[in-house]
């Protein structure tokens, strides 16, 4: 597994490193392919933050934790990176069993007695996409007490979704072809 590690107003040390790399190295045993793992070790209001992207063929494994120790925080990840993919097993088996890239056999069966084979979509909703700015989308959103709004970008004439991110900062998705 390739790694790439990043930090953001974060002191980064050989030592942090290594031990990023090492924790993530057992997660390596799920992919057969080289996969990338993008890290972010940052600040959130002096507290240590550890983010971690696994792009795999066709899955992307995500998780992110905030700790007073970024060990800690590193270890809380990759438990839950590791659960991820343990509760994806079934669906990826059935989804992608032509999929070479993912070695399911090693995943670990899921432990969460509420783990559900299949999704449902419980809800659908038909909006009609206005076209605006993002800040005006931003307004909209909080007008409507909503996390996220979905809004035709006048800028680039795509669909796009600002959403509401932790703390009081906002996202915006965009959209292409």
């Amino acid at each position: 597994m390739k790694v790439q590690i990043s930090s953001k107003n974060y002191p980064m040390s050989d030592k942090l490193s290594d031990y990023i790399e090492k924790k993530l190295s057992k997660l390596d045993k799920y992919f057969n392919e080289d996969v990338t793992a993008n890290v972010v070790v940052s600040k959130l209001r002096e507290t240590p933050k550890f983010e971690a992207t696994i792009n795999a063929k066709q899955a992307v494994f995500r998780a992110e934790e905030v700790n007073d120790s970024i060990y800690d925080a590193v270890d809380m990840a990759i438990d839950k990176l590791a659960n991820q993919m343990s509760k994806l097993k079934g669906k990826l088996e059935a989804r992608y069993k032509e999929n070479k890239a993912l070695k399911l056999e090693f995943v670990p069966e899921p432990d969460d007695d509420d783990y559900e084979e299949e999704m449902s979509i419980v809800r659908r909703k038909r909006v009609e996409l206005t076209p605006m700015v993002a800040e005006e989308a931003v307004l909209q959103m909080e007008m409507l007490g909503h996390d996220f709004f979905v809004f035709l970008d006048m800028d680039t004439n795509a669909v796009s979704v600002v959403y509401k991110r932790k703390g009081d900062d906002y996202g915006l998705i965009e959209t292409g072809r």
